[in-house]
């Protein structure tokens, strides 16, 4: 596989903090259902709803 720039990956916007994160090869399988950057918010999410 050719190696690629982190400038090039696919970003998103974290649904609770609001910060940009880039695509992540663990998630490769699920990018269109990621919502967060972290566990952190993905659990101060949810506790908070």
């Amino acid at each position: 596989m050719k190696m690629r720039k982190k400038a090039d990956l696919p970003s998103k916007v974290c649904a609770a903090c609001g910060r940009p994160f880039s695509w992540r090869k663990k998630w490769q399988a699920v990018w269109d259902e990621v919502k967060y950057c972290s566990d952190r918010c993905r659990h101060t999410r949810r506790s908070a709803s």
